[in-house]
């Protein structure tokens, strides 16, 4: 277990990462907010208890914390996100943060060592780049989302 204190729009929020089996992460937050998940999802999170010990202090600049378990009926995606068609591989981010740029299209062909994104982790940009060549066949994020570690950006058949 995992436990994060993120600062919000001046906001704090506590998060305990439970556990985390490929792109989905079982977390506990303390606070009463709304969460943007991958694909411009918007779930309503509330604790039920406040956490037994203080978290450690990670900041991280972002409009939403870190995805919450996924409610039983999944909420309408927000905003016009691409649907995945799961051909190709997908690339990956490397750390946790915040995507601040995504800088391809469904359909566009892409070189390896080409930006296809870029991520902002611990106040710094860090360009996310394609690690094989082909064509954006999928995007799973969004401007100003908050992702995990491993979470799929973008996928490259």
């Amino acid at each position: 277990m995992k436990q994060y204190n993120f600062n919000i729009n001046g906001n704090e929020y506590s998060v305990t990462i439970n556990s985390v089996e490929g792109n989905v992460a079982d977390v506990t937050v303390v606070a009463s907010y709304k969460v943007q998940l991958g694909g411009g999802q918007t779930i309503s999170v509330q604790p039920a208890a406040a956490p037994a010990q203080p978290a450690a202090a990670t900041p991280a600049p972002a409009q939403a914390a870190a995805p919450a378990p996924q409610p039983q009926a999944a909420p309408a995606p927000q905003t016009a996100a691409p649907a995945a068609t799961g051909a190709g591989k997908p690339v990956t981010s490397p750390l946790p943060g915040v995507i601040v740029e995504i800088s391809v299209k469904v359909g566009d062909a892409v070189k390896a060592g080409q930006q296809v994104a870029v991520l902002e982790a611990m106040k710094m940009e860090n360009a996310i780049e394609a690690d094989h060549a082909g064509t954006v066949t999928a995007i799973h994020v969004n401007k100003g989302d908050s992702v995990l570690e491993g979470v799929p950006i973008v996928t490259i058949g």
